[in-house]
């Protein structure tokens, strides 16, 4: 019989923040997983006291991509507490910005985080043009930026990388492994797209920027509305917006759709077997309000929880059903999930084995463990999916079953990290669908006179109780709770996504998703964890920011000691 091996792999790389996982790898598949969050911000305590005029634009510094939804979540959640809701027009450009803020961190995410788990470079060195070029119209009948004379550019371009012996954007890849299943020609379209989506990505932040004043970190969004009156009111702003959606539209159809497809059709064993993806329950809070008074059922992404795997049942969302458990986190706490807009954060930091590795009976991740009604839940564009196609949402199911039946596959086989990647990009062009719809909409409300951008509001004189917003981002759930007593914030927690996906066990011992996703994964070379690192991408993982220094020759990182 093998032996057990235990595995850590730090940092996971090609995310945003920093991340630990703990592997135990036996006759070849993993065991058991931890999943752990090694650097605190510790952004709430910041925020107490601050003017909530002001935390807005401080939450934005929770994350270097999704800034626009903290700015929007924790507006919202203000609003909540005010009592009021800003007007159609604010409603509108907040949905367009926010449109654009979904398609960057979706287009990104897959094309520089993720497409080179599934795309070898060294295989695309190998590719025929003539074939390449063949392939990619197999899969799209307007393929993007594809010719046999663009496919010589970029081998050639990539040839340079090499020669140069400095890989760039390439560097640290497992080239040639053995888990890489697309043809040579299939990698090298995947990779020229990844040079192309690096043009995309300018043009979604200029999109954002139209209305939101800059990317990242936009500036136009106020407690009750918008500031981007003048804007709003330029058809030429309008125009700018919808000829880049237009562009990006076309990358969306004609490269990133076709590329999934190719990428099921060749991983379609994983895709069939279910590989990265545990029995667990599915959670979203829903997003895109498409009425003012923002009423779940009138939400453009939808809302919803699904236990156990079950489509044939979603149940409503209950924010009073959310706890957060700090067992095995390194925070003060009882042993029991606590509801955030009660709990504290106060840091509790006990470290590590003597040999680097966690304590795995004890505290080891700064990541709490949020649960609804008890059980753990992954939350994202699989999730949303899942519940709009359950519920039959808009399009959604339309959407789901043309994919599925381009590959001959059952929405059983969404539950999967193929399927949770693909979902991705599916929710991609169902966003940019709505991008068009909001735009028409903002322009027949002009046309019937209302240029209202703002509602007025009092502060209060004596404390709220908690409210919350309950809010989308492109990674998952997003939830800001707030108490406020005049200008001042008295009280604030935010449960993030990746704080749903990543989170460490809780009192009761239930893994984390990516804990959970990642039993029964083959690692035939535990040198090579590619499928780890496939599986934990395909999340979309958004630690808190940090740097970390890592040496290119040792692979170790860089110690340091930081006293809490």
């Amino acid at each position: 019989m093998a032996e057990k091996k235990h595995v850590v792999i730090d940092p996971i790389t090609r995310i945003e923040g920093h991340l630990r996982i703990e592997i135990d790898v036996k006759d070849g598949k993993i065991e058991n997983s931890w999943s752990s969050g090694t650097l605190w911000r510790g952004i709430e305590p910041i925020l107490q006291g601050r003017d909530i005029r002001d935390a807005g634009l401080l939450v934005q510094r929770i994350c270097g991509v999704c800034t626009w939804a903290h700015y929007e979540a924790n507006t919202m959640s203000a609003e909540v507490a005010l009592g009021i809701r800003p007007p159609t027009n604010a409603r509108l450009v907040r949905n367009m910005i926010n449109a654009s803020q979904f398609m960057h961190d979706h287009i990104v995410h897959f094309y520089a985080l993720h497409s080179l788990d599934w795309a070898d470079v060294a295989g695309a060195l190998k590719a025929d043009p003539v074939r390449a070029n063949e392939l990619a119209h197999q899969f799209s009948k307007q393929p993007y930026n594809a010719s046999v004379e663009h496919y010589k550019e970029v081998i050639e371009k990539l040839k340079k990388f090499v020669a140069s012996g400095q890989l760039g954007p390439f560097s640290g890849a497992y080239l040639g492994n053995k888990l890489y299943k697309l043809p040579p020609e299939g990698d090298l379209i995947v990779i020229s797209h990844y040079l192309d989506a690096l043009y995309v990505q300018v043009i979604l932040a200029q999109m954002m920027a139209i209305y939101g004043a800059k990317n990242p970190h936009p500036q136009s969004l106020v407690v009750g509305g918008i500031t981007s009156v003048m804007d709003m009111l330029d058809a030429r702003r309008l125009g700018q917006y919808t000829s880049k959606l237009a562009e990006v539209g076309n990358f969306i159809q004609h490269a990133y759709l076709p590329d999934i497809d190719l990428i099921t059709h060749f991983y379609k064993d994983e895709f069939s077997e279910g590989w990265g993806c545990g029995s667990y329950n599915f959670l979203s809070y829903g997003g895109f309000p498409e009425t003012n008074d923002w009423k779940a059922e009138y939400r453009y992404l939808p809302q919803g929880v699904i236990y156990d795997r079950d489509l044939s049942r979603v149940e409503k969302v209950d924010e009073r059903h959310i706890t957060e458990s700090v067992v095995h986190s390194w925070y003060k706490g009882p042993n029991k999930g606590v509801y955030p807009g009660e709990e504290d954060t106060i840091p509790e930091y006990t470290g590590l084995n003597d040999d680097g590795t966690l304590k795995k009976d004890g505290k080891y991740s700064w990541i709490k463990a949020p649960r609804y009604k008890g059980k753990m839940m992954e939350v994202g564009p699989l999730s949303r999916m899942l519940v709009g196609y359950a519920l039959n949402h808009n399009n959604i199911r339309e959407l789901v079953d043309a994919y599925l039946s381009k590959h001959n596959a059952e929405p059983r086989q969404m539950f999967s990290t193929v399927g949770r990647t693909a979902a991705r990009a599916i929710e991609t062009f169902y966003i940019w669908y709505g991008a068009h719809k909001w735009a028409d909409d903002l322009v027949a409300n002009l046309k019937q006179g209302d240029e209202r951008t703002w509602t007025r509001f009092e502060y209060p004189e004596e404390e709220t109780n908690t409210s919350v917003a309950l809010y989308e981002a492109p990674r998952g759930s997003l939830a800001h709770f707030v108490r406020i007593k005049g200008k001042k914030v008295t009280h604030y927690q935010v449960v993030v996504p990746s704080t749903w996906n990543a989170s460490p066990r809780d009192e009761k011992g239930q893994r984390g998703a990516y804990e959970e996703s990642l039993i029964g994964l083959p690692v035939p070379d535990t040198e090579e964890p590619l499928e780890v690192l496939r599986t934990i991408h395909s999340f979309d993982p958004c630690l808190a920011c940090a740097v970390h220094i890592t040496d290119v020759d040792s692979g170790k990182i860089k110690k340091f000691k930081v006293e809490v």
